[in-house]
């Protein structure tokens, strides 16, 4: 039963063993009437670690629990063992107050802040704080709590006397009613009629300018939404479509009912429903850039010619047109996600299926599909876990070690938040790279290699990574409401982005 104690201040221990802490704890609870030392052990730091060191000289190999009492420990001058009770060290009176503090279920659990000896210390005020609305509104929207789970959290802190005489926990059954007059429903498609309107309810003061339009759709839904150019507002829905496709038809609906001629938003969405807003087939057509003629066909020009004919009309039934455009295609911001995706594809289907990088990947991630992996198809996530592993780089060879580094430096210098000086050099050796790698030319490396101007200047603001994160906030929403009443699933998720409270958000301290 050894325990530590800081020589700055000895009216305490700063460190102490566990048996002790339990004994200590014992009989300050009133629970043990004495403890087994009189003197804990002490710990000065040692002057050396041949002659003055406890641990050093102390050997505790070789014994087990029925002969370590043959153990022999160190006597250093560095260390002062403890001492036992004897006539003159008797064990000490349980205290019946502090500073002149009737010790009670409250006080005894702070008394590891008080002390006889400490002159500087206060009394805390430990009265509970009481939530008002604005408090518990914003704790259930921080746990992301369904009605019925709100409900709940308020009883019991009703019950425990938490709450504020003035909160009530009934509100939450018709939280959505704030939101749910912006949105209607005809068919299978929800919308908002009254962007403004929605835009002014949640708080925000609306500009066309500042936000854009992200529309994309998973294996159940489609889903449009506004994403803020600097990313720091909530994304807002407008449109969500149970069992809709992305066809021409259906988006030309969409855009329809949330009125895009009045606010012209810039779109980001992946390539696929780009090509369907311009009217273009899908897809492996011939001439699949909007931008340009590119001739994804011509393989012997790949890598070699830069510039193409610039496209300057959208004429159905010529150069793969075959519907008019519903977008103006300078509204369009190219999806940094998507192309870091496309480079990553195009890479690993580069590799050597047989070699030590491929075979590197199989092991990495065991769970994908061989289908899966030998198409090079990943998601965000897993190329942050390949660029994150160091062991993946020491498998390829040199082409391929300088076609990886450049793909991480354009990911870090150029598709992201940063954008380096030098940013059409890095690019350029991205294409060389990939070229000698043997990556074939698709449509995304081609807008880097033809039409790197295009991009936005800043491309974290605009990303469509943040409508990706859009799908995974509203797939515990549709799962709550199963498909059905769209409207008001869209009204409690723009509920949940609120903040009655903006000034304080609560994060998750990291643990040390």
């Amino acid at each position: 039963m050894d325990a530590t104690v800081s020589i700055g201040k000895p009216w305490t221990p700063n460190i102490i063993c566990s048996t002790c802490a339990r004994y200590l704890r014992g009989w300050l609870h009133g629970k043990q009437q004495s403890m087994p030392f009189a003197l804990p052990m002490i710990w000065n730091e040692q002057e050396n670690h041949v002659s003055d060191c406890y641990f050093c000289l102390t050997k505790l190999a070789g014994f087990s629990s029925k002969t370590r009492h043959k153990i022999r420990y160190a006597d250093v001058k560095s260390v002062c063992k403890p001492v036992l009770h004897t006539a003159d060290m008797v064990p000490p009176a349980f205290p019946t107050t502090i500073q002149g503090v009737t010790h009670s279920a409250s006080t005894i659990s702070s008394f590891s802040k008080e002390s006889k000896g400490d002159s500087d210390f206060e009394m805390e005020n430990r009265k509970p704080h009481l939530l008002c609305q604005a408090d518990l509104n914003d704790l259930v929207r921080d746990l992301n709590l369904s009605k019925i789970k709100a409900e709940l959290l308020g009883s019991r802190l009703q019950q425990w006397n938490l709450l504020h005489e003035s909160t009530r926990i009934s509100v939450y059954r018709k939280r959505h009613n704030d939101f749910s007059s912006f949105y209607k429903s005809e068919g299978n498609l929800t919308y908002c009629d009254d962007v403004e309107g929605l835009m002014n309810q949640l708080g925000n003061k609306y500009s066309s300018k500042q936000w854009r339009l992200f529309i994309d759709s998973s294996k159940s839904s489609l889903k449009a939404v506004l994403l803020h150019n600097s990313n720091k507002k909530k994304s807002v829905p407008i449109a969500h479509g149970s069992n809709i496709n992305e066809t021409y038809d259906d988006l030309s609906n969409v855009l329809l009912k949330i009125q895009y001629e009045k606010h012209c938003w810039n779109i980001c969405a992946d390539l696929k429903v780009v090509g369907i807003l311009l009217g273009m087939q899908s897809g492996y057509t011939k001439y699949c850039c909007f931008l340009c003629e590119w001739d994804s066909r011509a393989r012997d020009k790949h890598y070699k010619q830069k510039v193409w004919g610039k496209r300057t009309k959208f004429v159905p039934g010529l150069k793969n047109v075959s519907r008019i455009p519903l977008v103006d295609p300078n509204k369009i911001f190219l999806p940094p996600l998507h192309i870091k995706l496309g480079l990553m594809k195009n890479f690993v289907k580069a590799l050597d299926k047989s070699g030590a990088g491929f075979k590197h990947l199989e092991k990495l991630f065991p769970k994908i599909s061989a289908a899966k992996l030998n198409e090079g198809i990943f998601v965000g996530p897993d190329v942050r876990k390949v660029i994150a592993d160091s062991q993946f780089i020491s498998k390829l060879s040199h082409v391929q070690r300088n076609a990886w580094l450049s793909f991480v430096d354009v990911i870090n210098r150029f598709l992201g938040n940063t954008r380096a000086e030098n940013y059409t050099a890095i690019v350029t050796k991205l294409i060389n790279d990939f070229q000698a790698a043997g990556c074939k030319m698709s449509l995304k490396i081609h807008f880097l290699d033809s039409h790197i101007d295009f991009f936005a200047p800043n491309l974290g603001d605009v990303s469509d990574e943040h409508g990706e994160r859009f799908h995974q906030e509203i797939k515990e929403m549709e799962i709550r409401y199963q498909g059905k009443q769209s409207v008001n699933m869209l009204a409690d998720y723009c509920w949940t982005i609120q903040r009655d409270n903006p000034n304080e958000i609560f994060k998750r301290k990291k643990s040390n």
